[in-house]
């Protein structure tokens, strides 16, 4: 019976002093690294492309913003005046391009057609008169200092009418085709500058490209605006990602493609999955130096992003995010 004892006793100490061997070898273990990250997200920044002052506000922080949703208005009697400037000289050259494309009118043929008659007329009395004049001349009646003014005349008339001829005949062909396509150029031109100036008042009413929610609005009504300054940000929490810093020795158990599973503290104790999508190619700043170049070389950290697997509710820019590295 005392041998039982004996026995028991020995084999209650021997638990005893294995139980406390195990634990002092346990408080001992070095803990597993935890890896801290933070939440990031997709920015985009809501500016327009010509400069004005702020006409109304349509958003405020917090608001859920649609793509093609009007953000904020400007107020720019400048490109109003433009506009116009451009439509007269459009107008003035759609005029000119008409009046080449469809030639002289009537009335002025007519009146070219008139202008060589006349000239016609005068170069045939004076063909007749230098006629006489020369008969004159030849009868010794004339001196020949009559004959040659005679002749200088009839000379002079016959260009007058040869001029005017051509003048009528340039009005019935109307412009020549390089002139008809300088005007049409000039005219496509001009409505060109209108459509410019047109897509500036458009951008007088700036509209959100992306959908998010706003996260600063940097100026207000009444503010001038400078051109592709961000006047509103929104964040697209539904692009968004986790970026961790990792030590250089422990880069290759993070390879692009790996899943993690991380804690968020700021949504309690639950956790997530996340997968690894990016890996930087170039290394930070040295995070941890050897105090014995012997035994150890300085340490720098890369970069790797990692996206949620799932939509992650109250997700928000800026949360820590843990990794727990049990390898």
């Amino acid at each position: 019976m005392r041998l039982v004892k004996t026995l028991v006793l020995i084999l209650f100490a021997a638990a005893a002093v294995a139980w406390l061997s195990y634990n002092f070898w346990l408080a001992y273990q070095p803990a597993p690294p935890v890896i801290q990250g933070q939440i990031d997200a997709q920015q985009y920044s809501i500016s327009s492309k010509v400069p004005g002052r702020i006409d109304t506000i349509m958003v405020a922080k917090g608001d859920m913003v649609k793509k093609g949703q009007l953000i904020f208005t400007l107020y720019s009697p400048e490109i109003e005046a433009k506009l116009a400037q451009a439509k007269a000289g459009m107008e003035a050259a759609d005029a000119l391009a008409k009046q080449t494309l469809e030639g002289a009118r009537s009335q002025e043929i007519a009146a070219a057609h008139d202008q060589w008659q006349k000239a016609k007329a005068a170069a045939d009395l004076l063909d007749k008169t230098f006629k006489r004049i020369q008969n004159l001349y030849i009868g010794g009646v004339v001196s020949e200092q009559k004959l040659d003014e005679t002749k200088t005349k009839l000379q002079a008339a016959q260009y007058s009418e040869n001029a005017a001829f051509q003048i009528y005949q340039m009005t019935k062909e109307g412009a020549r085709e390089g002139t008809r396509k300088a005007a049409a150029g000039k005219a496509r031109m001009a409505a060109g500058a209108v459509a410019e100036v047109e897509s500036y008042v458009k951008d007088t009413r700036i509209k959100s490209w992306h959908e998010g929610e706003v996260s600063q609005i940097l100026l207000q009504s009444g503010e001038l605006a400078p051109q592709g300054f961000p006047v509103v940000s929104i964040i697209d929490m539904n692009d968004s990602w986790a970026v961790f810093h990792i030590r250089e020795d422990m880069l290759s158990r993070y390879n692009k493609g790996r899943e993690l599973t991380v804690r968020i503290p700021a949504l309690g104790q639950s956790l997530h999955t996340f997968k690894v999508t990016h890996v930087a190619v170039m290394g930070d700043f040295a995070t941890w130096r050897a105090t014995n170049t012997s035994q150890g070389f300085d340490m720098r950290t890369f970069e790797i992003e990692a996206r949620p697997l799932y939509k992650i509710e109250n997700l928000r820019v800026g949360m820590s995010v843990l990794i727990t590295d049990q390898n």
